[in-house]
């Protein structure tokens, strides 16, 4: 099946009703049919439920969508876009390690990744996507991951797959790359090598702004690399579930360590309700993501061509330095964009001024909404910290909406006229 029609059909078997829609179970716990029922369940023995924080029939069949949809092996949902970050690195680490991580992410991921990791003895290193040769360097016999992103929020670069990828496979440790901006309609880094997926679902998966979740989706190939010692976790028994070793007796040994280690004793679970949110969402995408991008791209073209504009980050301008890699990579480059004005003050004021554009920290929205990074999602990173993100004090970041783009660029014009 082809992509849209798996978004609308793929993972569930209608039940005993025959719904059409996936049914919410908005249930915390499922009964036994006896104590060896039970007892099987717990020690993995068999498949079933066994209560909401390890898995959920409705959570499961978005599981098993976006799986099909980033072309992996197993999903797991979690109750936010920083939850499925945080899995995805606690599944690799222990107290010592370190990751790499890309200069260009998402302000929460940076923070996440060298000031509250740093608490659990857990150090980053900082690589330039655009220059991944880098990685040579830094990754040491105690990296664990590599961690990047599809397209940069809010500086909008595009990394180079193949070289990461052949970096990181030739030094047998785990990329992970959040795909949030370009969506798995966008790009499927599984399909370009990458071991580890993520996604706030918060964002183009929901579509509208009601429902917080993230998603890891992991590769079919990730397990060999995980049979290496680097993860002896992954190869040595867990002793809470009586010396299992996960690349024995899993498929989707780093899913499975997330839900049955991670989900279980940190508990970030997603909401079934949020979960039947994100398939609606989900539903929809693929008309959605062209909308935002087509939109988006004729946004830029107008601000690339004002005089108060010195700098205009989206991928598929030709004058953007990440041009050749997303006519390589990508298919869609989403609804995100960013430009630069002046000054701090500057970007203060013409945000102001705008009336269709609303001042909000999310992205991804039917609405459009606009965000000032560096006063925001970027305020806790020094001047020099927010220059090598790609975040100038008068950068702008907007989030292109589905209303019609005619008015969308007469908002901005107005907003222009006001800070003269």
């Amino acid at each position: 099946m082809k992509d849209a029609t798996l978004a609308l059909h793929y993972g569930y078997d209608k039940d005993s009703q025959k719904t059409m829609q996936v049914p919410i179970y908005m249930t915390t716990a499922y009964e036994y049919e006896d104590t060896d029922h039970a007892a099987r369940l717990f020690n993995l023995e068999e498949e079933g439920n066994i209560y909401t924080r390890i898995g959920n029939p409705t959570t499961r069949v978005f599981e098993k969508r976006v799986t099909a949809l980033e072309r992996g092996v197993d999903a797991l949902a979690t109750a936010s876009g920083m939850a499925a970050i945080f899995y995805s690195i606690a599944n690799l680490v222990k107290s010592g390690d370190n990751i790499v991580i890309s200069t260009k992410l998402y302000g929460g991921s940076i923070t996440l990744s060298t000031q509250t990791l740093k608490q659990f003895g857990i150090t980053a290193k900082y690589f330039d996507p655009q220059n991944p040769k880098m990685l040579e360097e830094l990754i040491d016999d105690n990296t664990k991951a590599v961690l990047f992103e599809s397209i940069a929020n809010p500086a909008l670069t595009v990394p180079d797959f193949d070289e990461i990828v052949k970096i990181v496979n030739e030094k047998g440790v785990v990329s992970i790359c959040d795909n949030t901006l370009a969506s798995p309609y966008g790009v499927k880094p599984i399909e370009l090598g990458v071991d580890v997926v993520v996604h706030s679902a918060t964002k183009y998966i929901g579509g509208n702004g009601s429902a917080v979740g993230g998603i890891i989706v992991e590769a079919p190939f990730i397990k060999e690399k995980l049979k290496d010692q680097r993860y002896s976790h992954f190869n040595t028994p867990d002793e809470s579930y009586h010396g299992l070793i996960y690349t024995e007796k899993f498929d989707n040994p780093f899913i499975a360590r997330a839900r049955l280690a991670l989900l279980r004793d940190y508990g970030a679970v997603i909401s079934p309700f949020n979960s039947w949110l994100l398939l609606n969402g989900l539903e929809t995408l693929h008309l959605r993501i062209k909308r935002h991008s087509d939109s988006a791209f004729e946004v830029a073209k107008f601000l690339n061509s004002h005089p108060k504009v010195k700098k205009v980050n989206y991928p598929f301008l030709e004058n953007d330095e990440n041009y050749k890699m997303a006519k390589k990579y990508l298919k869609y480059a989403g609804g995100i964009l960013s430009f630069e004005l002046g000054s701090y003050e500057e970007a203060k004021k013409f945000i102001k001024n705008l009336k269709i554009f609303s001042l909000v920290t999310n992205i991804a929205d039917s609405k459009s909404l606009a965000t000032h990074p560096a006063s925001t999602t970027h305020q806790q990173l020094s001047k020099e910290e927010l220059k090598a993100a790609g975040v100038p004090e008068g950068l702008i970041r907007l989030s292109i909406g589905l209303e019609d783009v005619e008015d969308l660029i007469d908002d901005l014009k107005g907003a222009f006229e006001k800070i003269n």
